[in-house]
């Protein structure tokens, strides 16, 4: 009998089945369990050539790099093998996903639907970190302190407080309502401040309950922050979660970037402001030092803030005078120092606060802020001394008013980090997506650049084109006339061409650009245009959230989306809502980007060629994923246009094609639009 647990995060699946052996090509095969209860299955050959390999990958204790088209049934095709493992009682498995949404596909779709055809019991939980579960502890205490916490948030805490008694899941994600970053950071689970065991409200932590899902769980569900998060903690002898045997990696093309964040350093102006308001906010008198004998640190709370906004000062006017430079890129002690000494300061003084404070939850609260003082204060040295030789630092600022000052550092390459901690501990590392092999379609390698940017060197491949017929359901457009664009002359004859595509599938399309710069100015002088023809524009970095514009876009009739980063990879519209994918220009990442640069000056200096060896392979995946999102399923149909004519210019522009599945290729030539 299957056991299903709802809502989402704690879902779990067990059969009273006793384990047994499963038979992959019998599971899979058009007679086979999945086919009796799932209307409309069909063989796949990829599909059980990828679920094969992976058991053998398994096996053998082997990593392996799975490239699988769109329409694989790539979760299928790696669940199966998992689940195998688990009849043959070979230890827990961690699935770990990029998005959310994959995320909640494999937990309430893929995981319950193999329970349900497969004669094997096994438990599948949904991992999250400890900051995303309510402490029922720090709760009560805000209660009773509130009045000099917060600032007009008392409706908030009442509704967060009602949600508590009511909710058996007290993740963030169970809420109705998104609570102001102050409220949800005073009440949340959180490693340094847990009584653990001492803890009045131990037996029904929502944080540890879950912890205990986790425990008992035979697939952890997670996602590739999470991952690192624990693999990090594991080498240091600390987990956020139980010990795992094998590790599965979808949506594996995001690792590297993943990596790079949880590796590097990311400070503004806005983290200093916050931790400092939460001790005391002086324009609203409010913070946790308000109603405690403190005086001495609440001004040490005022001169850390003094020095906070002359450090930011610094740093802003040094951004301004470099940018055009060095695009943000720093050198050592490129600013005094004028904020770390407050810190040190307030930090020791919060340390002596808590040795006498009586109540015992003032104690961990002072403790908590002692610790990210700490941190800190650490992140600022590293980032001021830069004495990691193999890291970029650099400042950035967005253009917009108010807009946070950052300080920002990453690994030149990730690699040497990912492969102590993940594929030199784990026998067998699983890596797929849809978007891994940089080389021709039909090219059976090609996986080198992605392997060697996270360091994995010894490893099996396998490379499986999509079942869909791109023949007959794509029809790729090549602007061969307009100008290249990095010439001005480029931005009016790609704004007519823009038209003409966008009128031939009666809206319906995502324009992807590489810079917002680019999709501004074509934006602007297309606007008036769409209103006249009755077509809705829905512009990415316009006011407008990522998911409220993906919503409006496949709800609504006659869009066009312009968008940038974000929307070349997992963004799934199926049907006829998306018809239309163009793409502006090659998606070639900024050589004077200071990471980008970094790495470009590495490969020169070690004697490789920073276009072929980097550029290009990093262009030609980004490619193949905006590329990918039109096609969605076997009935959907459509056009990509390639508005930039490199692509036929250039003696590299062939590899972007015959990276593509192979479908028809119309090159535009005529000289007006």
């Amino acid at each position: 009998m299957i056991r299903v647990n709802t809502p989402l995060e704690n879902t779990s699946f067990t059969t009273a089945h006793k384990m047994k052996a499963l038979d992959i090509r019998e599971i899979l095969a058009p007679t086979g369990p999945i086919a009796q209860k799932l209307s409309g299955f069909e063989k796949r050959p990829q599909q059980v050539q990828m679920a094969c390999a992976i058991k053998e990958a398994f096996a053998d204790g082997c990593h392996l790099v799975a490239e699988a088209g769109t329409g694989i049934g790539k979760s299928f095709a790696y669940l199966i093998p998992v689940i195998e493992l688990l009849c043959k009682a070979a230890g827990k498995v961690l699935v770990s996903t990029f998005t959310i949404t994959l995320q909640e596909q494999l937990i309430n779709k893929d995981i319950p639907f193999l329970a349900d055809c497969l004669p094997a019991g096994f438990t599948a939980v949904l991992a999250k970190g400890r900051g995303n579960y309510l402490c029922k502890r720090r709760l009560e205490f805000v209660l009773r302190r509130q009045a000099g916490l917060f600032d007009a948030a008392a409706s908030e805490l009442e509704a967060v407080k009602n949600w508590a008694s009511q909710t058996k899941d007290g993740s963030l994600s169970c809420l109705t309502f998104v609570p102001k970053s102050n409220v949800w950071d005073a009440v949340r689970s959180e490693h340094g401040n847990c009584r653990g065991r001492k803890c009045p409200h131990f037996g029904d932590c929502f944080y540890w309950r879950a912890r205990r899902r986790l425990e008992c769980a035979d697939i952890i569900v997670a996602n590739h922050a999470l991952l690192f998060s624990d693999l990090v903690l594991k080498a240091h002898g600390a987990s956020v979660l139980p010990d795992y045997r094998y590790v599965v990696v979808d949506e594996a093309h995001n690792i590297e970037h993943v990596a790079e964040e949880h590796f590097g350093i990311n400070i503004s102006n806005y983290t200093v402001k916050f931790l400092l308001d939460g001790l005391y906010n002086p324009r609203a008198h409010k913070g946790l030092l308000v109603y405690m004998d403190a005086v001495r640190a609440i001004d040490m709370v005022s001169r850390a803030a003094a020095g906070a906004n002359a450090f930011f000062k610094q740093v802003r006017h040094w951004y301004g005078q470099a940018k055009d430079e060095t695009n943000g890129r720093c050198y050592r002690n490129f600013v005094d120092d004028k904020i770390s000494g407050h810190l040190k300061n307030l930090r020791a003084e919060l340390a002596k606060l808590a040795k006498r404070a009586e109540d015992i939850d003032e104690r961990f609260e002072l403790v908590r802020f002692v610790d990210r003082c700490t941190a800190l204060v650490e992140d600022l040295n590293d980032f001021l001394l830069q004495q990691r030789p193999d890291y970029v630092y650099w400042v950035e600022q967005a253009v917009a008013a108010r807009a946070a000052i950052r300080l920002r550092s990453a690994p030149l390459n990730v690699g040497p980090d990912v492969k102590k901690c993940l594929f030199d501990i784990y026998g067998s590392v699983i890596l797929t997506s849809a978007t891994l092999s940089s080389g021709s379609a039909d090219d059976k390698e090609g996986f080198d650049f992605f392997t060697g940017r996270i360091g994995l060197h010894d490893f099996r491949s396998v490379k499986l084109g999509s079942p869909f017929d791109y023949q007959k359901q794509v029809t790729v457009y090549i602007e061969k006339h307009l100008p290249d664009p990095n010439e001005p002359a480029f931005l009016e004859p790609a704004a007519k061409a823009v038209k003409k595509y966008v009128l031939q599938t009666a809206g319906r399309a995502f324009v992807l650009f590489t810079s917002y710069e680019m999709l501004d100015i074509l934006a602007q002088s297309l606007a008036e245009w769409f209103i006249e023809n009755e077509i809705e524009l829905l512009q990415q970095g316009a006011g407008l959230d990522r998911t409220v514009l993906l919503e409006r876009f496949k709800t609504e009739r006659n869009c066009v989306l312009f968008g940038t980063d974000s929307f070349w990879q997992g963004v799934d519209v199926p049907g006829e809502a998306l018809s239309n994918v163009i793409i502006v220009r090659l998606p070639f990442a900024v050589p004077d980007q200071p990471l980008i640069a970094g790495r470009l000056e590495q490969i020169r200096q070690q004697g490789g060629n920073p276009f072929y060896d980097y550029q290009l392979p990093s262009a030609i995946l980004k490619f193949k994923q905006g590329f990918g999102r039109l096609i969605r399923s076997k009935t959907d149909t459509g056009i990509v246009v390639v508005l930039d004519s490199r692509v036929l210019s250039k003696s590299y522009g062939q590899k972007f094609l015959t990276a593509i599945p192979n479908c028809r290729i119309k090159v535009v030539s005529e000289a007006k639009l």
